[in-house]
């Protein structure tokens, strides 16, 4: 540390301000990892979940990300019946708990302004604009999620998937250990959208940790023979599974999935091809 004073714990800001987003947005987060300086999560967000929920729901929600000064029962009902008396305020409000960049505002702009509290300073403390990518299908959703568990031991932050880091990998563990983890189905690790993956937790787990062995070869203690058998169940072989998580780091741009699907989405946006296309089709 060059300052000698350690950030650490605004690792711990970020994890719990993304879980009360999970709680408030129209959203599923499968997967995140805060490291020291960014910050990957892997989401799902609806739109029309939010467009369903009655006035009252909306009004909570959006309290419960901006409360009041005098954060007391009395001011939150207050500024609650203020906001269901405004219709219009009550429709944008609505449409923001379903859109993707209100939802990266609502977590980039308190992190700032608490780190220049207490740095007792003024400016900006994201480095900029978040940048997205469109994942078309399940097994591209699984990569990424794979991709940004595994960021530290890429990093060489940590060498097992079982060191404390701040990543939906380590939740889902400490969750499993605790037995609280349901194991039949992979669910986000936060989010209201009823959705879930073909993939047990266990079944998850077992696939990153092998992977992380597997895209760092020439490390020892990183190399496990065989890939798991449930691997196949997600793609062809092993070989192109690792490919698929690699991309990330840069063969994949705008989208990741299949080669038509990414031709379908360039003719939408007016582009004759998108990045990722040549990756796709020696995947396919």
């Amino acid at each position: 540390m060059l300052t000698g004073q350690s950030f650490e714990h605004r690792k711990d800001w970020i994890r719990d301000r993304l879980h009360l987003l999970g709680a408030c947005f129209a959203v599923a987060i499968h997967a995140y990892a805060v490291m020291s300086n960014h910050l990957h999560v892997v989401l799902q967000i609806d739109a029309a979940v939010s467009a369903a929920w009655n006035d009252e729901e909306v009004a909570s929600r959006w309290i419960r990300l901006f409360p009041p000064r005098e954060d007391t029962d009395e001011a939150r009902d207050v500024k609650r019946q203020v906001l269901l008396a405004d219709p219009a305020r009550l429709a944008l409000v609505r449409d923001r708990l379903g859109d993707l960049s209100w939802f990266m505002r609502c977590l980039a702009e308190p992190i700032a302004r608490r780190a220049n509290r207490e740095d007792q300073c003024a400016g900006r403390f994201w480095e900029g604009r978040f940048r997205c990518q469109v994942l078309c299908d399940e097994r591209a959703l699984l990569a990424a999620m794979a991709y940004v568990d595994l960021n530290p031991i890429r990093a060489g932050v940590v060498e097992r998937l079982d060191v404390p880091t701040h990543t939906s990998a380590n939740e889902r563990i400490d969750l499993a250990r605790s037995g609280l983890s349901p194991g039949v189905v992979l669910y986000p690790v936060a989010g209201v959208l009823p959705v879930s993956l073909s993939l047990s937790t266990a079944d998850y787990l077992q696939i990153l940790d092998w992977t992380g062995r597997a895209l760092a070869p020439g490390k020892r203690g990183r190399i496990d023979g065989q890939a798991p058998a449930i691997l196949s169940v997600v793609d062809k072989d092993a070989q192109r599974w690792t490919m698929r998580v690699r991309g990330y780091s840069g063969g994949w741009a705008r989208a990741v999935g299949c080669a038509q699907d990414l031709v379908d989405l360039a003719g939408r946006i007016g582009q004759r091809w998108l990045q990722g296309v040549r990756l796709a089709w020696m995947l396919s």
